[in-house]
């Protein structure tokens, strides 16, 4: 959804102005060809491959995520290190039942975020993961 309203805020505009032309140059309607076409590939692709590359683990230990498109990026936030565990929800995101768990550690590297959870599942989570941090000796920093 974000992917489709990201697509049609630029083609919308482009459809207004080359309806609005009298005599709209052949170029304009190839650009908006070309945006209408990327964004529908892109629209229809990007489901499938966040599915495939986006995981998450919890385990006593720790918290695990990998993420990223063309740059991956495999996140380890040991469970003595958290200091907070957060869900948000976005309008999209209440429209589909969805959360993201964001669990926020020292490092540097910023917090590591689950995305697109069922929000009763990222509840469960967020309680686990706190009960699991309060039974786990360290201090968080």
């Amino acid at each position: 959804m974000q992917a489709a309203v990201f697509w049609l805020v630029l083609v919308v505009p482009q459809l207004v102005v080359f309806l609005l032309v009298d005599e709209p140059p052949a170029w304009e309607l190839w650009v908006l060809v070309a945006t209408a076409v990327v964004g529908v590939v892109h629209t229809a692709v990007e489901p499938s491959w966040r599915y495939r590359v986006h995981r998450w683990e919890t385990t006593p230990d720790a918290v695990y995520t990998l993420s990223g498109w063309l740059n991956q990026e495999w996140r380890v936030a040991p469970v003595s290190r958290i200091q907070t565990i957060d869900t948000k929800r976005g309008p999209f995101q209440q429209l589909l039942g969805l959360s993201t768990v964001t669990v926020t550690t020292a490092s540097a590297a910023g917090p590591v975020e689950i995305e697109g959870l069922e929000h009763e599942l990222a509840q469960r989570l967020v309680v686990e993961l706190t009960n699991t941090t309060q039974a786990t000796p360290g201090d968080a920093t």
